[in-house]
């Protein structure tokens, strides 16, 4: 069994999902506003019941390629948005997917520390040398995201995924492991070290918020912190 260990962070923390998840990752998938921005059409209730079947058996894949985890608040193992890792197939690649966080969520605000937890997995544990990841082109506020992520701008690929009857395009961003480690924070560095970040000086070293956190595309093209 592939069990990503617990992500701590300074505002927020990572774990796998549970059964016990399923109603807030339902209220993601069949939300019209939550799967606006994402790669993935909105699902109905058997459809995203069906998805989140498929994510509990992630951990007992080989090799293991998908990382969906739920985001919590400090102190409190509450289920209020989620965040994927997808491993490529070749080279030593990955990409970020689908941060969403819950309205109300006391995380918000923060959403671009979950893509930084599973970047300093990816970079220490998984031994990946390059991340990337992505937003829809005209989901233009999620720029300062990507950036507080630690990703650098790429290009734009046009018509990438088709969601709500039209083709998008998406511009993307990407870290190399030796650049991006550089700027890790304590806690970030921990996690490289192959601990939880968890027992670490979690002082940010520079953090933004955005008052909107959501990252684009999904399974069928690329996302972001």
């Amino acid at each position: 069994m592939n069990q990503l260990p617990e992500l701590h962070g300074h505002h927020l923390w990572l774990r796998e999902l549970r059964p016990t998840d399923l109603a807030p990752f339902e209220r993601i998938h069949t939300h019209r506003v939550l799967t606006r921005y994402l790669g993935v059409d909105r699902m109905d209730a058997r459809q995203a019941q069906d998805a989140f079947v498929q994510c509990l058996t992630q951990p007992f894949a080989h090799p293991r390629r998908k990382h969906t985890m739920a985001v919590c608040a400090p102190g409190d193992d509450t289920m209020v948005g989620m965040m994927g890792l997808l491993v490529e197939e070749y080279g030593r690649n990955a990409m970020l997917t689908s941060l969403v966080l819950l309205p109300g969520a006391p995380v918000r605000g923060h959403g671009h520390e979950a893509g930084r937890l599973l970047m300093a997995h990816g970079f220490g544990r998984l031994g990946l040398h390059r991340i990337w990841a992505g937003h829809r082109a005209d989901h233009t506020r999620m720029r300062d995201i990507m950036l507080a992520a630690g990703l650098h701008p790429e290009a734009t690929l046009r018509g990438l995924f088709h969601t709500q009857g039209s083709w998008h395009d998406v511009t993307t961003y990407a870290a190399l492991a030796p650049e991006w480690t550089e700027q890790a924070t304590p806690a970030e560095r921990a996690i490289l070290a192959g601990a939880s970040g968890e027992d670490a000086d979690r002082s940010p070293v520079a953090h933004l918020t955005h008052p909107r956190d959501q990252l684009v595309p999904s399974s069928a093209g690329p996302s972001t912190p």
